[in-house]
């Protein structure tokens, strides 16, 4: 089979030098963590704590996410070229990849996630990922904290200066230096449910929570 130039982005020397640039460029930024310790108590105590974001705000958190790779925790990441990319990254920051996504994989993975989640604590979900629709909350995020026993605690990213690609979820960039903020939000707990309009109901409630913290062209069509 012929070598092509794509296949460079998943090899492990591209993936280091990734890795290595992604940690330098986030050293530029000048951070502030908000309400970080409730959930890290909670945490310590034996409580499980699944953290959620939308994809449009990941990459300021890179860096700062290498903080909790003692707990190994999972993330689960599509069965894709841009997956095997993310997924290289962040299984040098200390967290373990779950391949899997809504459209392929999903089944499989929610059990690994699940496994995974319950021995180490602590899990990371993107909620509307890889694809979207932006802004629209998948059942993943609900069904995980019920099958862990666990709370979920939102978290946001912002920047004071940023590029907003355009993208389906109008990713952004924190700019070199730009001042950036981490919050997260209170820890939220739903109770387990086999009734369908219940779970959906949970499910609209943790996207309401969550839309507040959307940005650029998504805050505005939310209004």
């Amino acid at each position: 089979m012929a070598f092509k130039a794509k296949d460079i982005l998943t090899t492990e020397a591209f993936l280091s030098f990734l890795y290595r640039f992604i940690r330098a460029y986030s050293a530029t930024f000048r951070y502030s963590i908000e309400h970080e310790k409730e959930w890290i108590d909670y945490l310590n105590q034996g409580g499980r704590v699944l953290l959620c974001a939308w994809h449009q705000q990941f990459f300021p958190a890179i860096r700062v996410f290498r903080n909790y790779r003692e707990y190994h925790p999972p993330l689960m990441i599509s069965k894709s070229r841009d997956g095997a990319i993310i997924a290289g990254v962040a299984g040098r920051s200390g967290w373990n990849p779950v391949y899997g996504s809504s459209s392929r994989g999903g089944a499989e993975a929610l059990k690994e996630m699940i496994h995974h989640f319950r021995a180490s604590g602590l899990a990371g979900h993107v909620v509307d990922g890889p694809r979207g629709p932006a802004g629209k909350i998948k059942a993943g995020a609900i069904r995980l904290a019920h099958a862990a026993d666990a709370v979920i605690v939102p978290f946001y990213t912002d920047a004071d200066k940023a590029w907003y690609f355009n993208s389906w979820d109008n990713f952004f960039l924190p700019k070199p230096f730009a001042r950036v903020k981490i919050t997260y939000g209170e820890m939220v707990r739903f109770t387990p449910t086999t009734d369908p309009d219940e779970f959906e109901s949970q499910r609209i409630q943790l996207e309401e929570i969550m839309s507040h913290g959307l940005k650029g062209k998504l805050a505005i069509r939310r209004q």
